[in-house]
């Protein structure tokens, strides 16, 4: 017989999402649903703006990524204007997309998915000296692993114990059996999620060297950067340096180490290791390092085969909304893009607890609508967006950065190279990403500094003609995958906007033909050990860094509630 399990909300996220399994008699999982239950309707707020202000209000899509959006909006209206910034606007920006990515994807690890690999309680048992010992096997010079640092850490985390709670580590399936991680390793890893909070004070500053603040920077306009004083004093720039040095310290010496020991500890652990899901691929270049160089590069991958990497054709991208709460369903090309909600809601349902008992329930409408985001595909195919995909790419078409960091992680763990098309291949390929950048985002800086000795140019002039029509887009690589930002301007003001985003790739509910997105995809055939402790789905979906915030954009204007939300801990697997 059948059974459901609803995992709601997923929690260690941006946003609101929701994930509803079927599962066989042996546990395995049979039919997957993703739900994203709020919306936010950023399309519509945009529509009649001054296009110049579009980054400003895309900025808002996301707490996290607000650089990301930001530059999207600036660029998609550059594109739609045809201006082309100077040089040093455009490095700049690379500089501020160094900060965006060396802070998000450590952080991710340690603080948001992490705690799905390592064992907290499992480190209360360890012992500090042998710890400290075996750091030594991952890295040369270990990143705060001495056995009297890791011992504090034990300490503290015991007193936390000693008052009946674990602190900020409460809540977790601590001793499930899919943990593989020795109570040394643990310790080893819960050091550096406790160093990774101080680290991401530092990747904010630099951040807001160039940028003003973080998060929300200010210093992006149609046309280039406005930081020119910032630019212009050499102590501004060696601020930047030595903060970009003491970020890729630790990536090197603790983030790389990490993920060697937990892609040796998992190798194999099939419920890491055995989904790939959706194997269609789509990524976007990104990091101008100078005047035509970028670190990473666009292609579409088609069914694993990666032998062959297909360019991209922006015209084969399209939305639709078969299963979403939107009016229309049709396919539409992102430059013609509605966003009119249609909520349909869940249905009732009765469901059995552990004890016998009935109680009911909200269900998603399996043969309705049942997410707020859209079903984008690409020449009609789901495609899989994030780390994974671009490092495989780039892989693929010989990057040399990329290829350098991608073969010394599978040397250093002896897994092949097959292994990075699963959920581990997914955490790890987000740390390759990270290191990559470490490794390389200072050419960008030198190259800066080279060119402003020959021109101080940050801004380009341009015109908007009233009387004409443009449309124009970005498209680019971001720390959670492939995003697209569409606009049409009439009359000098915004007539469309429309915000194609990576976790509305990789979120997306099936289309028309049935067809699963990346997150659902992912979990079908997965065996869960303990019905009531599903950490493997966490596992699953967090190692796609979901940001359903990004990808469900209502606003009132007047203050006025729209609507309210009660989650049941009925509900709650």
């Amino acid at each position: 017989m059948s059974k459901r399990i609803v995992v709601d909300p997923i929690t260690r996220i941006e946003g609101h999402l929701r994930v509803e399994v079927v599962v066989d008699d042996n546990n395995v999982v049979t039919e997957a649903y993703s739900s994203a239950t709020l919306w936010r309707g950023l399309e519509q707020i945009l529509k009649g703006r001054d296009p110049r202000d579009a980054g400003f209000f895309t900025q808002r899509i996301c707490g996290v990524c607000t650089f990301s959006h930001y530059k999207a909006g600036i660029v998609a209206v550059e594109n739609a204007l045809g201006i082309t910034p100077p040089l040093n606007a455009l490095l700049t920006r690379t500089l501020m997309n160094n900060a965006l990515f060396l802070h998000d994807h450590p952080v991710h690890f340690y603080q948001l998915h992490g705690l799905d690999w390592v064992d907290i309680v499992s480190a209360l048992s360890a012992n500090p000296k042998k710890a400290s010992d075996e750091a030594f096997k991952y890295a040369e010079t270990p990143y705060a692993t001495g056995a009297d640092q890791l011992k504090a850490v034990q300490d503290k985390v015991k007193a936390f114990a000693g008052k009946g709670h674990l602190g900020p580590f409460n809540n977790g399936y601590w001793g499930h059996k899919t943990y593989h991680l020795t109570p040394e390793q643990n310790l080893i890893a819960l050091s550096h999620y406790l160093e990774c909070l101080k680290i991401q004070r530092t990747v904010a500053q630099m951040m807001a060297i160039f940028g003003a603040k973080q998060p929300h920077p200010q210093s992006l306009t149609v046309g280039g950067v406005t930081c020119v004083m910032d630019l212009l004093d050499p102590s501004r720039l060696g601020e930047y340096l030595v903060k970009f040095q003491e970020i890729a310290d630790f990536i090197n010496r603790a983030y790389y180490p990490d993920l060697v020991m937990a892609g040796k500890a998992y190798a194999a652990e099939k419920s890491v290791t055995g989904d790939m899901g959706v194997a269609n691929l789509f990524t976007f270049k990104e990091f101008q390092l100078g005047a035509n160089d970028w670190l990473f590069d666009s292609g579409i991958i088609l069914n694993g085969d990666i032998s062959k990497v297909h360019e991209v054709d922006e015209s084969k991208i399209t939305e639709e909304a078969t299963r979403s709460w939107y009016q229309d369903n049709e396919p539409l090309h992102p430059y013609d893009g509605k966003t009119n909600p249609n909520y349909t809601g869940f249905k009732d349902a009765q469901t059995i607890d552990g004890d016998n008992k009935s109680s009911s329930t909200k269900v998603i409408d399996e043969n309705g609508k049942y997410s707020w985001i859209k079903a984008p595909r690409y020449d009609g195919k789901p495609m899989q967006v994030g780390p994974l995909a671009n490092i495989v790419i780039n892989y693929a078409k010989g990057n040399e950065r990329v290829a350098k960091v991608v073969e010394k992680f599978l040397k250093d763990t002896g897994l092949p190279v097959g292994a990075v098309f699963s959920t581990l291949g997914r955490t790890a390929c987000r740390m390759i990403e990270a290191k990559v950048v470490a490794d390389n985002g200072l050419e960008a800086f030198n190259n800066l500094i080279a060119n402003l000795k020959v021109d101080q140019e940050t801004c380009a002039t341009y015109t908007i003609d009233k009387n004409k029509e443009y449309k124009g887009r970005y498209i680019g690589h971001v720390p959670r995958g492939t995003l697209s930002h569409w606009v049409k301007i009439k009359n000098g003001l915004i007539e469309n906007y429309q915000a194609v985003v990576p976790s509305t790739w990789n979120a997306s509910p099936k289309d028309a033909s049935g067809a699963r997105g990346p997150y659902e995809e992912c979990l079908i055939g997965l065996k869960i050990a303990d019905l009531s402790k599903p950490l493997e789905i966490i596992r699953v979906i967090h190692s796609y860094d979901p940001c359903i915030a990004c990808a469900v954009h209502v606003m009132d204007t007047k203050g006025n509630e729209i609507g309210s939300y009660k989650v049941s801990q009925d509900n709650l697997a």
